[in-house]
């Protein structure tokens, strides 16, 4: 290979770095000088990386806001901004920087019309943290306690129905939790505790989602400890409330068997 043909493509190589490292310096991140209202400009320029899921980029102007404009009127948006950008980027650590960022929102501007959003998104910060089902429920309990205080500060929020599809999938995932561990001990034969388990979803849960495997196997729990009288009140309700089931074949097998006891 000639020293001739090395050069060029070092040339090539240096000219390409040059046109990308222009192309990522061609944003203008500060207010150019003499802007009229560089906290407007900083805002939008914020709101439109956001949109573009830019998340860096969207903390670095909104946080220009936050940091050196105190009087703006655009700061407490701005601040969300913060948040939001975080949120959306994702990864441990920023869920916890967008959960401290909407705290300390709703310690400044507790009666900002937007106060409603930002315990929506503490909440949220929890919810993207839950984990299986199998694993440990600090976040999914911290998710719902956020959810509830929502729901106690701001009840007629246009935000509530969100809210509340959020709410449910978080409730759901503790009571599958709490049931797992009353399957197990339905599994190894410890009916006391399964039943104890799978009583408590439905006092703690009534709507539980799948509630008809805890209708199901409490009913069978109670039948195998001779509690034929408390078990069928349990397939009953699984029948009615249920016209779809992987347990509703069975259910109609086992409460006849017991009614004919």
């Amino acid at each position: 290979m000639t020293n001739r043909r090395v050069h060029g493509w070092y040339l090539s190589g240096l000219l390409l770095l040059t046109m990308v490292a222009g192309a990522c310096g061609s944003k203008q991140t500060t207010p150019p000088a003499g802007t009229a209202q560089p906290d407007r400009f900083l805002f939008e320029r914020g709101n439109a990386a956001l949109q573009e899921r830019e998340w860096i980029n969207a903390r670095t102007y909104f946080t220009q806001i936050v940091d050196g404009y105190p009087q703006s009127p655009f700061r407490p948006d701005a601040k969300l901004g913060v948040g939001d950008a975080y949120l959306g980027e994702g990864g441990a650590e920023n869920f916890v920087l967008a959960a401290n960022e909407f705290r300390e929102f709703l310690t400044f501007y507790p009666t900002n019309p937007r106060a409603d959003y930002a315990q929506y998104k503490l909440a949220m910060s929890h919810f993207r943290q839950m984990r299986a089902p199998q694993r440990d429920q600090t976040e999914t309990k911290a998710a719902l306690t956020e959810f509830d205080v929502f729901f106690q500060k701001f009840p007629n929020s246009p935000l509530t129905p969100e809210v509340k599809q959020n709410w449910r999938v978080a409730r759901d995932r503790l009571s599958e939790a709490s049931y797992l561990v009353g399957l197990h001990y339905y599994r190894i034969r410890w009916y006391p505790g399964a039943i104890d388990r799978f009583k408590e979803i439905l006092r703690d849960d009534a709507a539980f989602t799948a509630r008809d495997n805890v209708y199901f196997y409490l009913a069978e729990s109670l039948a195998r400890t001779d509690k034929a009288a408390e078990a069928i009140p349990y397939f009953e309700r699984l029948l009615t409330e249920f016209e779809t089931s992987e347990h509703l074949d069975d259910a109609k097998v086992r409460l006849q068997a017991l009614k004919n006891q």
